[in-house]
């Protein structure tokens, strides 16, 4: 993905948005930036960000992402904690996408934790 386009978390342009973070040239600050990066990986096919940003006690020995999904919008629902000072946050979204051929939403109730960095730690599906 080019720098100058748009990022598909919905921020800024990917330069200065998502890409940074998924390069590693710098951490995300918040729980929120950690999400959404997150979902940008899942958007470009970035299976090493997802892997490096899931916590070791939960992160799976493998990842495939299914090809015939399409992330396209990405919603974030709500926050609480998880800012800069925070060592714990959740982040409340709902991701639309489309798979082969039929859209479908995801929503979920995020935990991170940061440990030096913020990692995925898991989620839930509200009813």
């Amino acid at each position: 993905m080019l720098d100058d386009q748009p990022c598909p978390c919905g921020g800024a342009t990917f330069g200065a948005c998502c890409g940074p973070i998924l390069r590693g040239e710098r951490s995300a600050a918040t729980a929120e930036a950690l999400m959404r990066s997150r979902f940008t990986a899942f958007a470009v096919g970035d299976v090493a960000h997802l892997l490096r940003t899931w916590h070791p006690t939960t992160r799976p020995p493998v990842l495939e992402l299914d090809d015939d999904t399409t992330w396209r919008r990405l919603a974030v629902v709500g926050t609480e904690r998880g800012g800069p000072w925070d060592d714990e946050g959740v982040v409340e979204f709902v991701a639309q996408h489309v798979t082969a051929g039929v859209r479908g939403r995801l929503h979920e109730r995020s935990r991170f934790v940061r440990e030096g960095d913020w990692f995925y730690l898991d989620g839930t599906h509200p009813g």
